[in-house]
């Protein structure tokens, strides 16, 4: 559930240009990263999102389109 989280965070173009990153992982293959400042950048965003209740749903809901995520995160309880 982590991976989908994080990739519809990503997805949603909201980090600075040059923060999301492809790493060659071989010929044909590579993976999504994130730069110190792409981690810094979204450990922002969430700090801001979970101020309230309100922010947290909100937040979900802009950047999260799959309805299965959303009602997985939304089901536990905050710490």
């Amino acid at each position: 559930m982590i991976s989908s989280f994080l990739a519809g965070i990503i997805a949603s173009d909201n980090l600075s240009y040059g923060t999301i990153i492809s790493v060659q992982t071989g010929s044909e293959e590579a993976v999504t990263a994130l730069t110190d400042d792409g981690i810094d950048e979204l450990k922002d965003m969430l700090d801001d999102a979970r101020q309230s209740p309100d922010a947290w749903r909100g937040f979900l809901e802009d950047f999260i389109a799959d309805p299965n995520i959303i009602a997985r995160v939304k089901e536990k309880e905050p710490r």
